[in-house]
């Protein structure tokens, strides 16, 4: 898991990256928590998603937003950091020229960060979006979302209640055949503190069953020549 220093565009940004052994393997991307409310790219939950991407053979790659850590900058209410995760998927794609698609996934703040940059990268194909801050933010740029992902959330987070979360992402209008399937996990909070666990299981049970999916479709869009 080599240290990585990414030309960001406030200055450096500061990752972790394990580089997958096969061949022209997927990349993901992992975006932590908000800079503000201790959010970085060492939170247990941005580890542990970054960990079943790469047990599934991804190029994986997790960084801290600017100002956090040694990334250089500041906090920039989302904007500065939306560029800073394009940025670093644009880096991690150089070095995976090959790569048959990608996916995000992130927590809280980064999972609305991921979302807007799904809207903007057609080959990310799937995304994992824990705790989305709906009642902060606006999720309405989705219009409609394309591509399919889980959505988890805490059935105890005061931060963002999860009846709300529902009623937000219910209203989302999605391309024909994607399909966002929402897990709560019982007892838990915005930090899944003490609850870490059943949430890498609805990571890892999203993921076994997607991931072969994936591969079918990216299959029967090469052989018709789409992209």
């Amino acid at each position: 898991m080599p240290d990585v220093i990414i030309p960001g565009p406030a200055g450096r940004l500061e990752g972790k990256y394990s580089p997958s052994k096969t061949p022209g393997a997927p990349v993901a991307l992992i975006l932590h928590a908000h800079p503000r409310g201790g959010g970085h790219m060492d939170t247990p939950v941005s580890t542990m998603m970054y960990d079943e991407f790469k047990e599934r053979g991804f190029s994986v790659l997790r960084f801290n937003f600017r100002g956090v850590g040694r990334s250089q900058g500041t906090y920039d209410q989302g904007l500065g950091e939306l560029s800073d995760a394009a940025t670093a998927l644009d880096w991690a794609q150089a070095h995976n020229p090959n790569a048959s698609y990608c996916w995000v996934a992130g927590h809280s703040f980064g999972a609305w960060i991921a979302m807007q940059l799904l809207m903007r990268r057609p080959e990310i194909a799937g995304f994992i979006s824990v705790s989305p801050p709906t009642n902060m933010y606006d999720f309405s740029f989705l219009a409609p979302c394309p591509a399919s992902g889980l959505i988890a959330h805490g059935e105890s987070d005061a931060i963002v209640p999860h009846d709300e979360m529902e009623r937000a992402m219910s209203k989302v209008r999605t391309q024909k055949g994607i399909i966002m399937t929402h897990d709560i996990i019982k007892g838990a909070g915005h930090l899944f503190t003490d609850h870490l666990e059943p949430l890498e299981a609805s990571v890892k049970t999203y993921l076994d069953k997607r991931l072969p999916e994936v591969d079918v479709e990216r299959a029967e869009m090469a052989n018709t020549g789409k992209r």
